[in-house]
């Protein structure tokens, strides 16, 4: 049998047990009741934050919104200054085309009066905007040919002649060699124009091509040593 004194100790055991697993519990307990705590703050702070963020996004489609309707408003201004430079360029052309026309109708009429001596020499025909078809698939047009029956003149016509029309003589007169009516002609090149810059000028001079030029109502006629290919 149990002695009184053995059951008291056991009594007081469990007692002691008991009060240190509620103390334990009462720590479990304080440390869930502060775990909770600190994941209630956190809620909120990411409800907060949530907020926050639908508030930017409700600006941002706002923004957007405005941003499209300024895009929109840039598109039909850049659709109007289109066609605004679409004319311009439409009306630029036009001029420059009809500038071009005048100076050669210009320099064709006053060589016709010339045929009988041009350069020294008399020739028969005169033909204007003459095109020639080569054997490599280009073509290459002639503002004016003056023709006799050994000689070819090639005359290219411009308002206002610059150094790149003075370059574009070397490929007109190789298709006109190349040609099987004019490969046994002699034939001498030049720029008509009512303006050329020094430089083009200059370089065709230096070329052997020979230079007309509008002076009031007369042609004056520039050449050097003239090249004959």
């Amino acid at each position: 049998m149990i002695s009184d004194k053995e059951l008291k100790e056991l009594v007081f055991g469990l007692a002691d047990s008991i009060k240190e697993m509620g103390k334990r519990h009462d720590e479990d307990f304080e440390k869930l009741r502060k775990q909770i705590e600190k994941t209630d703050e956190q809620l909120k702070k990411t409800d907060e934050q949530l907020k926050k963020t639908d508030e930017q996004l409700k600006k941002t489609d706002e923004q957007l919104k405005k941003t499209d309707e300024q895009l929109k408003k840039t598109d039909e201004q850049l659709n109007k200054t289109d066609k605004k430079l679409d004319r311009i360029a439409k009306l630029v052309g036009a001029i420059s085309n009809n500038q071009g026309d005048v100076a050669e109708e210009y320099f064709v009429n006053s060589l016709r009066n010339r045929l009988d001596d041009f350069l020294g020499m008399s020739f028969d025909i005169l033909q204007r905007n003459f095109i020639i078809q080569a054997k490599k698939g280009f073509s290459e047009e002639y503002d004016i040919l003056l023709v006799n029956g050994s000689v070819a003149v090639v005359i290219e016509v411009k308002y206002k002649a610059h150094l790149n029309d003075v370059k574009k003589l070397p490929r007109k007169i190789e298709v006109l060699k190349s040609s099987p009516l004019y490969k046994n002609y002699k034939i001498y090149a030049g720029i008509a124009a009512f303006h050329i810059s020094s430089d083009a000028k200059n370089e065709a001079l230096k070329r052997g091509y020979f230079v007309l030029e509008r002076k009031g109502d007369i042609i004056e006629t520039s050449s050097s040593k003239l090249k004959v290919s």
